[in-house]
């Protein structure tokens, strides 16, 4: 006899209304899920902020977290239900000082990965703290910008340690931009980048061991940044991007972040890959939307149906063995880095428990793309993204490209 079992769901969120929405139906369309004699179904609620004692209960099994990056009050909320409920998270809130470029930086570094060379500078402007000015005169020592941008040479990029967003981003040409940018930094803590050459920006989204590997044009408005391009990278460099992307987030412990990789042949310069709130949006992702909120759904069922649970402890040794040992080249490390990070996403068991509980997830989203909530949810999404006047031109447009993944994914799923 099975036994049922309800699972809730629960969503910390911002502004974002669209992601959300689509989450909340096709978790619906999920259904019941029978696995070893037990019926699982799923709930979602979206979270609200407020008081908390540090032994009240928590309602979710498992939280999808867009705020805990930002906002410190959710993120000590986060952390409490981690350690004393067991609440399943899929990003870790003990690591997200990891979050900000330089711990990601110096632990991709620590593996051998090719970063672009960077230099941390101090505070153009003093910290407001009365410590501040005895401690500078001290310690503080007198350093040349413009020696330090000449030795990385031009052009390069000034950007916060711990920015997002593209806050703060500077590409600097000559020394006349770099003490601009210098200046205006202001108290923002800022690295020095020297730039690669590069022939394509990667962007690639994961959610659990599943990777997305978008062909992204940073210069472009939001709306035209991601094209649909499915094999601008040669067969070795995506695999590079996909391993790359994987293997650090099993080493952060994260499970739904995006990493920013440049590519050159088949040779991959990671940039920025620690993106706590990666971007969901129907008006960015358009063509890719559908495959990223199923990503989402499909991880967040198997953790649930599985009793997945969140591990504290990262094994960061396990990695820096590998790193060290001199017997590897660098494509050798590369694939046991891989191998550990897909034994801590258990990628060969995901993908065989979803063939078997969840064969119907594919055909349920394609019908939900093309159903008419699918279309009031972009709708909405357009009217408050884009001024009144360029409305019914931007919804073509994304109508169109959702429209060419729905021919795609309906002769993917024929075949």
């Amino acid at each position: 006899m099975d036994l049922p079992h309800v699972h809730p769901i629960g969503l910390l969120l911002g502004a974002e209304e669209d992601w959300p929405h689509a989450f909340e139906s096709i978790l619906r369309r999920v259904g019941a899920v029978t696995a070893d004699q037990v019926t699982h179904t799923f709930t979602s609620e979206r979270l609200t902020i407020e008081p908390f004692d540090l032994t009240d209960p928590v309602r979710s099994e498992l939280v999808i977290d867009r705020l805990a990056h930002w906002y410190y009050h959710p993120r000590e909320w986060l952390k409490k239900a981690s350690l004393v409920n067991g609440t399943y998270l899929l990003n870790s809130p003990f690591t997200f000082q990891s979050m900000e470029k330089h711990s990601a930086y110096c632990a991709m570094l620590r593996l051998g990965l090719n970063v672009p060379r960077t230099v941390l500078v101090p505070y153009k402007n003093p910290v407001d703290n009365d410590r501040w000015a005895p401690t500078s005169a001290k310690y503080n020592l007198p350093f040349d910008l413009s020696a330090i941008a000449a030795d990385l040479g031009y052009p390069l990029y000034m950007k916060p340690f711990d920015g997002g967003g593209w806050r703060g981003v500077s590409r600097v040409e000559n020394e006349t931009e770099l003490h601009r940018a210098y200046d205006e930094s202001g108290e923002m803590l800022m690295h020095l980048q020297a730039t690669v050459p590069y022939e394509k920006f990667a962007r690639a989204l994961s959610i659990g061991p599943e990777t997305m590997v978008m062909d992204f044009r940073p210069d472009k408005p939001m709306h035209d940044r991601y094209a649909v391009s499915h094999d601008f990278l040669s067969p070795v460099a995506g695999e590079r991007t996909v391993a790359i992307s994987r293997i650090v987030n099993a080493f952060f412990g994260w499970e739904f972040n995006s990493a920013e990789l440049l590519v050159q042949g088949d040779d991959v310069f990671p940039i920025d890959y620690a993106n706590a709130c990666p971007d969901v949006a129907v008006t960015s992702l358009h063509y890719y939307f559908p495959w990223a909120i199923k990503a989402l759904v499909r991880w967040s069922v198997y953790c649930l149906v599985t009793g997945r649970k969140t591990k504290v402890d990262l094994q960061t040794e396990r990695y820096f063995a590998i790193a060290d040992d001199p017997a590897l080249d660098a494509d050798a490390k590369l694939a046991a880095y891989l191998a550990i990070a897909d034994e801590q996403f258990e990628t060969e068991r995901y993908w065989e428990w979803c063939a078997e509980h969840l064969p119907h997830l594919d055909e349920q989203v394609l019908d939900w793309v093309t159903s008419t909530d699918f279309d009031r949810m972009l709708k909405d999404a357009v009217k408050v993204t884009y001024p009144a006047h360029e409305q019914h031109k931007f919804l073509d447009h994304f109508h169109g490209l959702v429209d060419l993944w729905v021919v795609d994914e309906g002769a993917r799923l024929r075949s």
